[in-house]
């Protein structure tokens, strides 16, 4: 199995291939999840979006296909959000059930990560389900958050969501249903995928995950993906946390909460891994950081020497 990197101008893709020769395939016990792509994910620099493709099964590029799309991370103050989707042959959704592809909230993370698993080397599985995913990072969200033409994590959810589906069809999968785990009012974002994609089936629903298997496995790429990511989280402020011991992520966990507590910094706040967009992180900072003061932009308007404005040597010209 090879890892080929693609870096753009604002995204670094990595692509899943299958070795094209014997001497690979000694790699291929050693790169079988993405456990063994922890390495790629903590190089990137962490201000920037990842895209993990996996190689795309022949029969998908023949046969009519399902998708699925659903995220992890929405909800936590820390760390990135992960959007996934996964895809087969409508023909081919037994694997699906075979693989134990549920409602992914219902499972371990161990379960979770034998699905994985199973899904990247069991040849019955590989054969026909194909996936990718994007780790949107938390500066990402903070910053689409905080900028002047402020871009709401709904907004940041769909985007990476199409942009996933757009991935799957430049590399020729043969969509014909699209199934999405609902972001805010189900019936305002299926209108707003039949515009861009208006040849596909499409279903936005709630707990989707729960009743499409399809769903659910994009769910479970997407969770893992987010899991191993934090695993291997590297701080760029140098930080050194044992385990990286710094909880869920979710507001209410007590090691997150002690993780916030700890590591205030009174001039820039948290550490990238944060999501300073969020409440729990603003109201941690209100009466503990510094109080920053900024000069006024100046307000006059340039003008030349004795008044005169610039607009007057265009009146009249021809």
């Amino acid at each position: 199995m090879e890892v080929v990197e693609i870096k753009t101008e604002n995204e670094t893709k990595v692509k899943i291939e299958e070795p094209q020769d014997e001497d690979s395939k000694e790699n291929i016990d050693r790169i079988n999840s993405l456990k063994s792509l922890g390495p790629f994910i903590a190089g990137r620099v962490n201000s920037q979006n990842t895209i993990y493709l996996s190689d795309v099964p022949d029969i998908c590029k023949d046969k009519p296909c399902m998708l699925g799309v659903d995220e992890a991370g929405r909800g936590p103050v820390l760390g990135p959000m992960v959007y996934g989707i996964s895809y087969c042959p409508l023909e081919s959704k037994s694997a699906l059930n075979e693989l134990g592809c549920a409602d992914s909230k219902q499972l371990t993370e161990e379960k979770r990560e034998i699905i994985f698993n199973e899904l990247n080397t069991l040849e019955y599985a590989k054969s026909c389900v194909g996936w990718a995913v994007e780790i949107i990072s938390p500066n990402v969200i903070c910053t689409s958050m905080y900028r002047r033409t402020k871009c709401s994590l709904n907004e940041v959810s769909m985007d990476s969501a199409m942009g996933l589906i757009q991935q799957a069809i430049d590399a020729g999968v043969n969509i014909a249903e699209v199934y999405v785990d609902t972001v805010g009012p189900p019936e305002k974002y299926q209108e707003k995928l039949l515009k861009r994609f208006p040849n596909f089936k499409i279903t936005v629903a709630k707990k989707a995950d729960s009743t499409y298997p399809i769903v659910s496995a994009a769910s479970i790429c997407a969770k893992v993906t987010r899991d191993h990511a934090l695993k291997v989280w590297q701080f760029p402020e140098g930080l050194i946390i044992k385990d990286n011991a710094f909880g869920s992520g979710y507001p209410g966990d007590p090691v997150t909460k002690r993780f916030l507590s700890e590591h205030i910094d009174l001039v820039f706040g948290f550490p990238r891994l944060v999501r300073f967009s969020w409440s729990t992180a603003e109201n941690a900072l209100a009466d503990k950081a510094y109080d920053m003061e900024f000069d006024e932009p100046d307000s006059e308007k340039p003008k030349f020497a004795g008044g005169t404005k610039l607009t007057k040597f265009f009146k009249g010209t021809t």
